[in-house]
């Protein structure tokens, strides 16, 4: 089973995230994913516990570096 998460970290200006976004990313990053980031969000994949886990982390440096909203959504693939 694999899951899919995305992810937008607010507030948000295109092709200058700052500095909560770019630390919230990292946080994923660290954790052995190549998170996609694209125009409305960005986007991990992988084991749903370590897909979880990741979020957990992501969201609490989000928040701790000045975020004001995330919006998320999760997806699980059962095949």
């Amino acid at each position: 089973m694999s899951c899919r998460a995305e992810f937008m970290i607010e507030p948000f200006e295109e092709d200058a995230p700052g500095p909560h976004v770019i630390a919230a990313v990292e946080a994923v990053r660290v954790l052995g994913f190549e998170p996609e980031m694209g125009p409305f969000g960005t986007s991990i994949q992988g084991d749903p516990g370590a897909v979880i886990a990741a979020l957990q982390a992501m969201l609490d440096t989000a928040y701790l570096a000045g975020a004001s909203r995330v919006s998320l959504q999760i997806q699980l693939d059962e095949s």
